[in-house]
């Protein structure tokens, strides 16, 4: 799986318009299921996106989690994670697993996050999405697993 993750004061998702999902201080993540994927990856990336150090402590440094922080976290599914532009300018995502797959391995990332007792909000998989964020620092990571 492959993740990129924004460090956000805000962060909403909308379908034609209509606000499907929305976070508060807290992380948005665009998750992407990978060809090849183990059945654990889902469970994989989860623990460490909830366990990162990037919120701030009372002395202004990123040592605190988002499990140690309790904030919430936007998940939405982006296939373009997967691109490959090695050969041109278009990219190629051959690499992103199958849509049934990357289907169930997002569903199980989700699944994967409330499990750890964190609030959730989500897009939907293979939706055509407006995402709107502020980011916080900017802090903003690429995790593979």
């Amino acid at each position: 799986m492959r993740a990129l993750i924004q460090r956000v004061s805000q962060a909403c998702v909308a379908i034609d318009g209509a606000q499907v999902g929305e976070t508060g201080p807290g992380l948005l993540i665009l998750i992407c299921a990978m060809a090849g994927d183990g059945p654990d990856a889902p469970a994989r990336m989860a623990a460490k996106i909830a366990k990162l150090r990037i919120f701030k402590d009372d002395q202004g440094k990123m040592n605190l989690s988002l499990l140690d922080t309790h904030r919430s976290a936007l998940i939405v599914s982006q296939f373009t994670l997967a691109g490959d532009t090695s050969r041109g300018n278009r990219p190629g995502f051959s690499s992103a697993a199958p849509p049934d797959d990357g289907r169930a391995a997002y569903e199980a990332f989700v699944a994967e996050v409330e499990k750890l007792g964190i609030t959730t909000a989500t897009g939907q998989f293979g939706a055509d999405m407006a995402v709107t964020l502020t980011n916080d620092g900017p802090v903003t990571l690429w995790l593979e697993v």
